[in-house]
C-alpha cells in the first residue's frame, strides 16, 4: 500500500476514489512508565517510554486505516494525516486519516511519467494490442490480474 501525504502521487494517475479511511486508538497512560516518566522529566530529555508508547500507536492507527483501505479495493493512501489529542488526564487519542484511492503508474512517454512508474509500468505484463486499458475495481476487494502491488 502505498501512502503519501501529498494530495497527488508523482508518476500516477488516480483511477478511482474509495472516501475517507481512517485508524484510531485512544490509549490509557500505565501508571509505571508515567510515574518513571515524571521523574526523567525531571532532568530534560527524551521520555523513552512515551516515545514507545506514541510510536506504536501510530502504527496501529496505520495498520487501521490500511485495512480499511485495502477492504474498499484501493492500493494507495493520498493526502494521509495524524491527529493526536489529549482524552482526560490519562488517555490520549492517536488517529490516521486519508483518502482511499486505485492509482495507477504512468508508462514511458505519457506525460507525468516518472523513473519509478515507467520501471513499474515495465515490471507488469505487457498488454496486447486492441486489448482494453484495465480500470479500478468495481467492488471493495475485487483485484485484476497484473494489478501493482505497492
Amino acid at each position: 500500500m502505498l501512502i503519501v501525504t501529498s494530495n497527488e502521487i508523482p508518476g500516477h494517475r488516480i483511477d478511482a476514489v474509495f472516501g475517507e479511511v481512517m485508524g484510531l486508538t485512544v490509549r490509557s497512560r500505565d501508571i509505571g512508565s508515567q510515574m518513571l516518566a515524571g521523574f526523567r522529566s525531571l532532568g530534560g530529555g527524551e521520555l523513552p517510554e512515551m516515545t514507545r508508547a506514541l510510536y506504536e500507536s501510530r502504527q496501529e492507527v496505520m495498520a487501521r486505516m490500511v485495512n480499511e483501505a485495502q477492504q474498499r479495493g484501493a492500493n494507495a493512501i493520498v493526502a494521509m494525516r495524524f491527529d493526536t489529542s489529549e482524552m482526560g488526564t490519562n488517555w490520549t487519542e492517536v488517529c490516521a486519516y486519508g483518502t482511499a484511492v486505485y492509482v495507477l503508474p504512468l508508462g514511458e512517454g505519457e506525460p507525468g511519467a516518472t523513473g519509478q512508474s515507467i520501471y513499474l509500468t515495465k515490471q507488469q505484463p505487457q498488454q496486447g494490442a486492441g486489448q482494453p486499458q484495465q480500470s479500478a475495481p468495481q467492488q471493495p476487494g475485487q483485484q485484476f490480474p497484473g494489478q501493482p502491488q505497492f
